[in-house]
């Protein structure tokens, strides 16, 4: 999609998957949930499915529709607000009318910088995701982390919204194991990181002691 396209106009029932390119796509989705400030409540909306849109969502948080990256930041942000993981597992985007389905290769957001601040029980960590989500880790926004199939690494993931999660790109991985600690959890010495008053455990402290050797 060239960066000097605009929206198409179109009628407001036009479905999703008719739409020819991304900035169609998103005249769209304006129109559907112009009337909503801030993010709207796609957890409220319950629209028919009308199958599969080839859209999706690479392992980095690049997306692709038709298969041809989406250059313009403002167009992913806007998809980012109407999207929705169900408990079948799958995502869609939803507007009050229709449901679609696209592709995750892996999280549907990346975290890309972390913010760290207080030291034990009173420490919190806050992430900013690559489309402009901003979340404090805690009860609301758990944090778990993963085993990387291998690699013998870790993926860590926090829930931003719904049953989406944002996978934290490794710098900001690695800035947040400088802030682990080792606590014990059930009985076992463990090497974690806490916000907010929750721990949460990465790995047993032997295992951490074991890679570091």
């Amino acid at each position: 999609m060239a960066d000097h396209e605009e929206p198409t106009e179109g009628s407001d029932s036009a479905p999703l998957a008719a739409a020819a390119d991304a900035a169609g796509l998103s005249a769209l989705i304006s129109r559907a949930a112009h009337a909503e400030k801030g993010l709207p409540p796609v957890e409220k909306w319950n629209p028919d499915f009308c199958g599969d849109l080839d859209m999706e969502i690479g392992a980095d948080g690049t997306w692709f529709y038709l298969g041809t990256p989406i250059g313009r930041m403002p167009l992913v942000r806007l998809f980012s607000t109407v999207l929705r993981k169900d408990a079948d597992g799958k995502t869609y985007l939803v507007t009050p009318v229709e449901k679609v389905g696209i592709r995750v290769v892996d999280a549907p957001f990346v975290a890309v910088e972390a913010d760290v601040s207080g030291s034990g029980e009173g420490q919190v960590i806050t992430f900013r995701t690559n489309v402009g989500d901003v979340v404090e880790v805690g009860p609301a926004h758990p944090l778990r982390f993963e085993d990387e199939a291998g690699t013998g690494g870790l993926k860590p993931y926090v829930l931003v919204r719904g049953r989406l999660e944002a996978l934290v790109a490794r710098p900001v991985m690695y800035e947040l194991v400088n802030h682990g600690e080792e606590i014990e959890v059930d009985g076992q010495a463990m090497f974690a990181v806490r916000s907010n008053g929750a721990v949460y455990p990465v790995m047993p402290a032997a295992t951490l002691t074991r890679l570091s050797t």
